[in-house]
């Protein structure tokens, strides 16, 4: 984990943490949001893509493969073309367009295949068994894991250099990597580390009832990027024992978490970004343990994991917003 945040800082956006006293009153808690939608590629997936190809070209590989519903499959089209490697990547046919618009823009064969990782992953393999390119796994893959850890890791060190050490920290969880990065950085903390997962698209909170990975079939969501049929089986092995718990959250609390972001923040986040506020809130409200240790505000640290939204998408959810800001008025 250390070793991919050094060799990331001066390859990737520091990424500001920021903050907004109506987010902390309806929180009941500091709340310091990591703005990982300003990261290069607009997500946190850059710094686990960069890491892994960077490696992989270093070892004088010529091309890559990946398989993403989005985020991954940009950061390592992008990462590919700075290191002037082939890029081949697999997307669901029902794939985001926007993201496959910014997959291809950076130069990467685009592969549409399916709509599950299990359909995704046999041609991934299937190319990479073709042009003898390594397979860069969005979930499985440990380079993708420490790199996008060290998101988690600069947002641990900014806070705790403005004085206010987080007690909490919360990620979305798609195939895992992130939440298990996460729960690398804070080892050694004392943190407390929450994966949130949509309702229906909650591979690992069953996974941790079951005692292994286990696959369910993703049920409708805005949140695109965390709809995988399982969490992967690296993550899985690194959170099992770490992470605190997994908070479920409903469509309605994504949706009203990055309309907050959006009317308070200014910050325009994709819903599957936004999960990691709505969890945080969640928590808050079922939580009333309070201020911590003798009085201190509790300190919540949330990834906003990525800003690669559809315009039509970002139009309905503030449409809707707007409608409810009117009617309650």
């Amino acid at each position: 984990m250390t070793a991919a945040a050094r060799w990331l800082d001066v390859r990737v956006l520091r990424t500001p943490l920021l903050c907004s006293p109506a987010i902390d009153r309806l929180a009941g808690a500091r709340v310091l949001l990591k703005a990982e939608n300003l990261q290069t590629g607009g997500s946190y997936k850059m710094r686990g893509g960069l890491y892994a190809v960077g490696r992989l070209a270093a070892a004088g590989h010529r091309g890559v493969v990946a398989q993403s519903t989005g985020n991954h499959a940009v950061a390592v089209a992008l990462a590919a073309r700075r290191y002037e490697l082939a890029a081949t990547v697999v997307l669901p046919v029902d794939a985001a367009p926007t993201k496959i618009a910014r997959v291809r823009a950076a130069g990467a064969r685009v592969v549409l295949a399916g709509t599950t990782v299990a359909e995704r992953l046999a041609v991934a393999s299937r190319i990479s068994d073709e042009t003898g390119h390594p397979v860069v796994d969005a979930y499985d893959h440990p380079d993708v894991v420490a790199g996008q850890g060290s998101a988690s890791l600069e947002l641990i060190e900014d806070a705790e250099r403005a004085g206010s050490p987080v007690d909490v920290l919360v990620l979305p969880v798609g195939g895992g990597g992130g939440v298990a990065g996460a729960c690398l950085a804070a080892a050694g903390r004392p943190i407390e580390v929450y994966g949130v997962e949509p309702v229906g698209c909650d591979s690992l909170a069953r996974s941790l009832a079951a005692g292994r990975p286990t696959p369910v079939r993703p049920a409708p969501t805005i949140a695109d990027g965390l709809r995988p049929a399982c969490v992967g089986e690296l993550p899985f092995a690194i959170v099992r024992d770490r992470l605190r718990r997994v908070i479920r959250v409903t469509e309605e609390e994504i949706a009203d978490a990055f309309q907050l972001l959006l009317l308070e923040l200014k910050v325009l986040v994709e819903p599957s970004g936004a999960a990691g506020l709505a969890g945080a809130l969640r928590l808050a409200a079922g939580d009333a343990s309070g201020p911590i240790d003798g009085g201190r505000q509790r300190t919540v640290g949330v990834v906003l994991t990525g800003g690669n939204v559809d315009a039509e998408l970002v139009a309905r959810l503030a449409t809707a917003a707007r409608m409810r800001e009117e009617v309650a008025a």
